[in-house]
């Protein structure tokens, strides 16, 4: 009865040994002769195995229980009956990479790697399963790799996609909490100044205050429709109908809707784009760039200056340039001009403020539009404002 039980303990380790990757191939015989050198532990629930850095060569196979696997608090993983731990110790002298510590009551087999050593040595079936379960561990290993560089890519765009949340909102409040507001202050101090005191001025001096009060009602209106629109941009809820347009009845309807403001400092706006210059995209979008490039062209633009709007084909698109030859822009600015960041925001000719999110606007559109655009400036040399977008056919 005693033999059979012991015939039983060696068949049941022989098959805990034959599932170890390590093992597997291996012939039966052997795995016999490694079975007959496992030592039988026992660990009480709390007890540690090892530590991390202790100087433990041995394979262990849990009979039952359960141990967990882990490092300063951190848990790589739990093991239960049938599972083995420490088999590359085997055939590696390194200290141990983590701690084990029994969760319950828990029953192993132990293989030292100096019986492994002596059992294997000049058997060339162990050594081929070893290297076969090193190229699965590798293979495993590359594509673990792979999954986290993916993983770790996701990341970094959830990252970059999160900065630019970021960016945006800060640039939202910016806008509204001073550029917003000021006009909108003006219009009410002047509309109050009016209200309490109308009679105190004389006609040149109440058609000035009408004026002013036109004036930033027109600005106040222009930010919050670029604001409105940049945020629908932002949220995804801004559709884009792309037909078969002729761009030179947009830029001449918004030739005349800037006029006046053009007025004021003297500039001339010239348009050579001839009629019939069909472009694919969307009417409404590409109205608000052309009137927002214009618009910034007067703001940068000396009284007496001039503006001028020109077409050219190129690769099957359709280049629109907005040229002004007014204070022109630094080469360290250019590239900040329609990115969110770093925006900047000046003073123009004549002491007009902006935000510099009727450029980034542009950029918004013109890209949903499969579109590009981009500046040539020197500074004191005026700017060209240009813009791609695809003929039609």
């Amino acid at each position: 009865m005693t033999i059979i039980k012991h015939n039983d303990k060696i068949k049941y380790q022989i098959s805990l040994l034959k599932s170890i990757a390590l093992f597997s191939g291996t012939d039966e015989n052997i795995l016999k002769e490694f079975a007959l050198k496992c030592k039988e532990i026992t660990l009480e629930q709390g007890d540690t195995l090892f530590r991390k850095g202790d100087d433990q060569r041995a394979l262990y196979a849990i009979k039952d229980g359960k141990v967990i696997i882990h490092n300063e608090g951190y848990e790589f993983a739990t093991l239960g009956k049938n599972k083995f731990f420490g088999e590359y110790s085997l055939i590696d002298s390194s200290t141990r990479s983590a701690s084990v510590t029994a969760l319950v009551k828990t029953e192993l087999l132990k293989l030292d790697q100096v019986d492994f050593n002596k059992i294997s040595e000049n058997k060339p079936e162990v050594t081929k399963a070893i290297l076969k379960s090193l190229i699965n561990r590798l293979r495993s290993y590359n594509e673990l790799q792979e999954e986290l560089s993916k993983n770790n890519f996701k990341i970094e765009k959830q990252r970059f996609e999160l900065q630019k949340a970021n960016d945006t909102k800060d640039k939202f409040f910016s806008i509204i909490a001073h550029d917003l507001r000021n006009p909108f202050s003006t219009i009410i101090n002047l509309s109050d100044l009016l209200t309490t005191n109308y009679n105190d001025f004389d006609d040149s001096r109440r058609q000035f205050f009408i004026s002013q009060i036109s004036e930033f009602s027109n600005k106040a209106f222009n930010l919050l429709e670029n604001l409105l629109q940049w945020s629908r941009s932002q949220t995804g809820r801004l559709k884009v109908s792309i037909n078969k347009t002729d761009i030179s009845e947009i830029i001449n309807d918004n030739i005349e809707l800037v006029e006046a403001t053009a007025l004021h400092k003297n500039i001339t706006i010239q348009s050579y784009v001839k009629p019939d210059t069909f472009v694919m995209t969307d009417e409404n979008m590409t109205s608000t760039v052309i009137r927002n490039l214009i618009t910034n062209a007067i703001k940068f633009t000396h009284k007496n200056g001039k503006i001028t709007i020109l077409s050219e084909e190129q690769n099957r698109h359709i280049n629109i340039k907005v040229i002004d030859n007014g204070v022109g822009i630094e080469e360290k600015n250019i590239l900040k001009l329609f990115k969110i960041a770093s925006n900047p925001s000046s003073v123009g000719t004549s002491n007009e403020t902006g935000t510099g999110l009727g450029l980034i606007l542009c950029k918004e559109f013109i890209h949903a539009c499969k579109g590009n655009i981009w500046v040539e400036s020197e500074i004191n040399k005026g700017a060209s404002f240009i813009f791609s977008l695809p003929k039609s056919d």
